[in-house]
């Protein structure tokens, strides 16, 4: 039996580790011929290589997606191995918590260089390949249940995932009006287990895959905040991603995805 994306070529970014490499390997067991990117080689390349162990396709490659000339040159190598590309995953990103009073200029400029700039490099690089099959195709950018509603201390994070949801919108609009059968969508995550806590609310180091306070203190937020009562896995979202990406989707573009346990209605 066929894959729900079979066949189809797939970009994902920020996927050596958290809901990236889920997303990656989620596309993978679907069909997909996968390219990672990240910025931790290491965990990128061992990320490609465990989706090849079991039977999957995929490959990494090295990527800031705040740099211009990198995401040419991914795109490039995607169109040199695959000659088209079907499914761009805009997944990078960063959470710097805090209060505004006490956010420097420097790392508020970093995040939205991460979550707003990487996201505008991804659809304008890759765009002109997706079109280029003639097939269309699907764009799904990684936003957050805090570009939704407003959050204390998230004022710099709340301003780049708000900044993905509508630029998503307007891209979606531009490309239905082009008649390129490339939709284009968001997906809002809540509180999902994954390293970009330990930067928001100090549960280990930048970066960190090993947390030692995370899991703990993600279960006491979400027991309290999410009405489901409990934390996300990425596996989850991963799964709202792959629906995404196929045909399953066709009459979806310009819309939010939200997978957060009821966090946002509350």
């Amino acid at each position: 039996m066929a894959g729900r994306v079979d066949g189809k070529v797939a970009l994902v970014t920020g996927a050596a580790s958290g809901i990236g490499r889920a997303c990656a390997e989620r596309l993978a067991a679907e069909g997909a011929k996968v390219v990672l990117t990240d910025l931790t080689d290491e965990a990128g390349a061992a990320a490609a290589a465990d989706i090849g162990k079991r039977g999957g396709q995929a490959s990494y490659l090295h990527q800031d997606v705040t740099d211009e000339d990198q995401w040419a040159q991914v795109i490039a190598a995607v169109r040199e191995r695959h000659g088209r590309l079907d499914i761009l995953v805009n997944n990078a990103g960063i959470g710097l918590g805090g209060s505004v009073l006490d956010m420097s200029l420097a790392d508020f400029r970093k995040q939205m260089a991460v979550n707003v700039e990487g996201v505008f490099l991804g659809v304008k690089h890759a765009l002109p390949l997706m079109r280029h099959s003639g097939d269309g195709g699907s764009i799904i950018n990684m936003s957050s249940v805090a570009g939704l509603k407003g959050a204390a201390s998230l004022a710099g994070y709340c301003a780049s995932k708000g900044a993905v949801r509508l630029f998503t919108k307007a891209v979606a609009l531009e490309c239905a009006a082009a008649g390129d059968k490339v939709r284009v969508n968001s997906v809002h995550p809540g509180i999902i287990e994954t390293p970009i806590w330990d930067t928001i609310i100090g549960t280990g180091g930048p970066g960190s895959n090993a947390g030692p306070q995370r899991a703990a203190s993600l279960d006491a937020m979400a027991s309290v905040a999410t009405p489901l009562g409990f934390k996300g896995d990425p596996a989850d979202i991963a799964d709202g991603v792959l629906w995404l990406a196929s045909s399953e989707s066709r009459y979806v573009t310009g819309a939010e995805l939200v997978i957060d346990g009821g966090l946002s209605v509350r």
